[in-house]
């Protein structure tokens, strides 16, 4: 193994200098080749460039301009190599918070009575919330009727940042109206069930509280006694908004009237106590991110740093690119001075 030393992540990057030499060998015979070209049988060579507009390269500018290619040739093949040298060995790190966030998509959750709109406000919310976090493991369960796992509990957050923008009410089934909450927490005990019993398990709920489950409240509470914290972020107004269709217009009740959404902040309040959590309702400030995080980050098993390591390189490929960089700023340098001196 290299003790930290110099050496290179792929070296096969280096056959590639085999390349070289066939390109010096079709040099050396196109040059005799055109030395002996039918033009030559008519003309002395120092009228040529009179007759044709061009001048062949003398032997030394020839061989000078193949040498300066094969010179930026091997910076960029030692670039590609990835020279490499003063490594720092780190401990692998297993975070002991799990958060699993339960996000709302049915139809109420399109209402504008706050910019975009409820839905857009949530998706930028999770997002805060994944790029200020530092310590806890996230996972994405959205739910309307029914619920559907888009990402289990896993360090990697980039793919739930990558699938929020596709996120909407049209994954739901338009056939089958509202939400039920009480689906997604079945669901997301399961996905919390095989994690550490001493490890902080928390489930953020976010939604307008637009839904009618009178078990709720007893729900939340079993899973607080199981060591599962429930949390509650509220998006929306009280005032509200009319809840738009799938195809334009509003959405009406049996008596032909528009269906009104509000927030309902007191209905969220109490089942975010009955779960011992936190309850807040989402602004564009970062005070309701930071005290998620903060209220999820209350692990009773702390961060573990297992006797697992592995070793971080110090990447040097950077200089190479940095060298080929001046070689041809002198390239381009050179026409514009030649331009200057014939004016």
């Amino acid at each position: 193994m290299f003790e930290g030393g110099f050496h290179f992540e792929q070296p096969l990057w280096f056959l590639g200098l085999l390349a070289v030499l066939p390109v010096a060998y079709w040099l050396k015979r196109s040059a005799a080749r055109a030395a002996q070209g039918p033009l030559h049988r008519y003309a002395d060579p120092h009228l040529l460039p009179h007759l044709t507009g061009t001048r062949d390269l003398r032997t030394t500018e020839r061989w000078g301009r193949f040498l300066t290619w094969s010179l930026l040739w091997t910076l960029v093949l030692t670039a590609m190599a990835g020279p490499r040298w003063d490594a720092t060995d780190v401990r692998l790190f297993h975070p002991g918070n799990n958060l699993l966030i339960l996000l709302d998509i049915s139809r109420s959750m399109q209402v504008t009575d706050v910019t975009p709109s409820r839905l857009g406000r949530a998706r930028h919310e999770i997002s805060d919330l994944i790029r200020k976090n530092r310590e806890a493991r996230i996972g994405l369960i959205v739910f309307a009727s029914v619920p559907h796992v888009i990402s289990p509990i896993t360090e990697d957050t980039q793919t739930i940042l990558n699938a929020l923008p596709a996120l909407s009410s049209d994954l739901a089934d338009p056939n089958l109206q509202g939400s039920r909450v009480g689906a997604a927490l079945v669901r997301a005990e399961q996905l919390l069930a095989g994690l550490p019993e001493d490890s902080a398990r928390s489930i953020l709920l976010i939604s307008d509280g637009d839904f009618e489950e009178p078990d709720l409240p007893e729900q939340f509470t079993g899973l607080a006694s199981r060591g599962i914290r429930i949390h509650t972020l509220g998006i929306g107004t009280p005032e509200g908004g009319l809840v738009p269709g799938p195809a334009g217009g509003v959405i009406r009740d049996l008596g032909g009237e528009p269906i009104r959404s509000a927030l309902d902040a007191p209905l969220l309040a109490s089942l975010a106590e009955a779960g011992t959590g936190i309850h807040w309702i989402a602004d564009y400030r970062d005070s309701d991110s930071d005290a998620i995080l903060r209220a999820v980050s209350v692990s009773r098993l702390p961060p573990q740093s297992s006797d697992e390591r592995t070793r971080v390189w110090n990447e040097r490929y950077w200089i190479p690119v940095v060298l080929v960089m001046l070689l041809l700023l002198s390239r381009f340098r050179a026409p514009i001075l030649r331009r200057r001196s014939s004016t």
